[in-house]
């Protein structure tokens, strides 16, 4: 209608197929940029950093991580849909950037399905809600009880406005009729920090980012979102124990690239990815932060977003969640 020559269907798919395999040749001949969508020193960092210098050994080029943060993940992960399916710009994703985002924040103009190539889910971590020594309670009959007691007297860190960690405790004060000011921060290297402080009272993270902390005895754990009570910490219950299974959600490390990545490349990478975590000392170092190995497939990590990305906007529909 522009004047443009049409395009026989055949043939698109013809230069389709021939780029794909223009990009997927020689891959890698240059560095590979890891974008972390947050500020470095959260779980999805340690992560990340974790696995770069043996996945730069294993595809024979640097894996440099770019800590992108900002917008409870939003501006890197942007980076990755904007950039060209080539493999040279992947992120290290969180169930913020696969779900949580996108179902409840209108910033984010992406679908993590359709918008995203899906390469790896890495490892798995549970989360746990956790209290700072000096909040009056120290298991989680006595926390409801103490914010019923005093609505929006005690207040919330989170890693970003419309995050995982923000629409969880959201649905936590929806499920428990509960009102606790939320405070939100540029990544977990920042609300991490405040917490140990006593700036804010409550937070729910990642068992890697909170267990040092928890085990020398600088924040006090209430409850684990986990399909069973955590080896670290066996004396504190799941949310599934304790009637509120909608909060019973694990994080998650995953490697995703843009879409219409080919998926030689994608393939190339999961392969590659999967030696690096098969190295003993690798899973180590993972395990050792409090997070559980994964390594599927593309297929199967795919499916673990379409799934999760659909309860997500359930949960916001259901309990009308919002950013303000």
């Amino acid at each position: 209608m522009f004047g443009l020559p049409s395009m026989p269907v055949t043939q698109s798919f013809l230069v389709a197929g021939t780029t794909s395999m223009a990009y997927a040749q020689g891959y890698p001949s240059r560095p590979i940029r890891l974008i972390v969508p947050f500020a470095p020193g959260g779980s999805t960092d340690v992560v990340a950093r974790v696995i770069s210098d043996p996945l730069s050994r294993q595809l024979g080029q640097p894996v440099v991580i770019d800590n992108k943060g900002g917008a409870g993940g939003i501006i890197g992960t942007m980076e990755v849909v904007r950039a060209e399916p080539d493999g040279y710009t992947l992120v290290m994703a969180t169930p913020s950037i696969t779900a949580a985002n996108p179902a409840v924040n209108p910033a984010a103009k992406y679908n993590p399905e359709s918008d995203l190539t899906a390469i790896m889910n890495i490892a798995a971590s549970p989360m746990v809600l956790a209290v700072h020594p000096n909040f009056p309670a120290r298991n989680f009959t006595d926390f409801i009880a103490e914010i019923k007691k005093k609505p929006d007297d005690y207040t919330y860190a989170s890693p970003g406005v419309g995050g995982i960690i923000h629409l969880q405790m959201e649905l936590l004060k929806g499920l428990t009729g509960t009102s606790i000011r939320h405070i939100p921060f540029r990544g977990a290297g920042q609300a991490t920090p405040a917490i140990l402080g006593g700036q804010v009272d409550i937070t729910l993270d990642t068992l890697p980012t909170l267990l040092p902390y928890l085990r020398d005895g600088r924040l006090v754990p209430l409850v684990a979102a986990a399909p069973e009570r955590i080896k670290e910490l066996p004396q504190i219950p799941t949310f599934k124990e304790i009637g509120l299974e909608p909060m019973n959600q694990m994080g998650h490390f995953g490697l995703l690239g843009p879409k219409q990545l080919p998926r030689e490349i994608v393939d190339l990478i999961n392969g590659a990815t999967r030696k690096v975590i098969d190295d003993p000392a690798v899973c180590k170092r993972i395990e050792d932060l409090g997070a559980i190995i994964v390594a599927n497939t593309p297929a199967e990590y795919a499916a673990e977003i379409k799934n999760l990305y659909t309860q997500l906007k359930t949960v916001v529909a259901a309990h009308n969640l919002t950013l303000e």
